[in-house]
């Protein structure tokens, strides 16, 4: 019974374009569409029916330490058609499950809305590039973009360290080794330490989640490689203060140099629903040029935001410019671009600037729109 109720909750999330799906005791299975939760209608699941699903598509070693620990995490194909990756745990000790959907067809950067400046960064020898961003803001998807584009256009070996892995990448120009953690490898710092003995050219760090694996890859960004990697900040200056609050007090002045060395850009993305369906983002663009790396040397960080301001001609933008430009651009609401902003009320004065220069036909009110 369970499974043919499974695969038919995956083929309709596949068919609708779902980017999540909730099974939880007491209420149908729930499909989030473009940000939105829609309950299916359909018979309420009792707690049978989620142990039931739980067990058709979770390995062995997932349902017991689901048992040990109370939660587990895995990936798995829904044949060609998609890849889950799938969350059980349990709550007032009923099983329940979300599962995210990684889709089989990786965008370019392009069709992400990505820069030419990032798409270069990601071709020098060496350096940590973050992507950052909440949870759910489609980090995975534009690493696994930038990876697949390097993968068509370049011969290096390129080694991915994930928990649990996404997106699967086939051998085109590179050669793609991709290590799952728990299963193929104990930890992320253990791997990134393994991985330097692999001839890497690139090392994909699925997620900074501790000091060792922000150590182990700040390390090996130093010693030639191209490092990706992702947090959860939610902008660039805020990421770069994050990476040297992980460390101790008497660490900090070294790892402030190394990661002055080390860092050659950070994007931070969020995504917003847009006007008449789908979702697209936003991103926050800082790249580390040798004035930026001053500022993270001499413990300025706080002045890194005017410095992405005034760095446009880089390919640099702030979080409230991309929110700005796709408003202005027609594509997002205003309330979803002021509920994403990181200062909503400057950025709702300049929308009201132009508004009023619409109307009224003066001022252009778009002093720094950084498209």
């Amino acid at each position: 019974m369970a499974t043919v109720l499974i695969d038919k909750l995956l083929q309709a999330a596949v068919k609708q374009g779902v980017s999540d799906i909730h099974i939880v005791c007491g209420q149908p299975p729930v499909f989030r569409l473009h940000g939105r939760m829609r309950k299916l209608e359909t018979k309420t699941l009792e707690a049978e029916d989620c142990v039931s699903l739980m067990k058709s598509i979770t390995p062995e070693r997932c349902q017991r330490e689901l048992q040990e620990k109370g939660s587990a995490d895995f990936g798995f194909a829904f044949g060609d058609l998609a890849r889950f990756r799938v969350s059980v745990f349990k709550q007032r000790s009923f099983i329940s499950m979300v599962l995210r959907q990684i889709p089989n067809d990786k965008l370019t950067p392009e069709q992400l809305g990505l820069s030419d400046a990032v798409v270069k960064l990601v071709h020098r020898p060496r350096g940590l590039f973050l992507v950052t961003g909440p949870t759910g803001s489609g980090k995975s998807t534009t690493l696994a973009s930038l990876v697949n584009m390097l993968n068509e256009t370049v011969d290096h070996h390129i080694i991915t360290i994930e928990d649990p892995i996404e997106f699967y990448h086939e051998h085109k120009k590179s050669t793609i080794n991709q290590r799952e953690v728990g299963v193929d490898v104990p930890s992320f710092s253990e791997a990134i330490r393994r991985a330097l003995r692999q001839d890497p050219d690139v090392i994909l760090v699925g997620e900074l989640r501790d000091l060792e694996t922000i150590e182990a890859a700040i390390s090996a960004a130093e010693t030639g490689h191209i490092v990706f990697g992702t947090l959860h900040t939610n902008s660039a200056q805020g990421t770069v203060n994050r990476i040297i609050d992980a460390f101790p007090g008497n660490l900090q002045d070294q790892v402030r140099t190394q990661l002055a060395s080390s860092l050659i850009g950070v994007v931070a993305q969020t995504l917003l629903p847009k006007i008449g369906g789908g979702r697209c983002a936003a991103y926050e663009v800082l790249i580390v040029t040798s004035g930026i790396s001053n500022l993270i040397r001499e413990n300025k960080t706080f002045r890194i935001n005017s410095a992405i301001q005034t760095g446009a001609k880089y390919g640099m933008q702030l979080m409230d410019d991309a929110l700005f430009g796709l408003w202005a651009a027609g594509k997002v609401t205003v309330e979803d671009v002021l509920a994403k902003s990181h200062m909503p009320d400057e950025l709702a004065k300049r929308i009201v600037q132009v508004r009023r220069g619409e109307d009224g036909g003066g001022g252009d009110g778009q002093s720094a729109a950084g498209h």
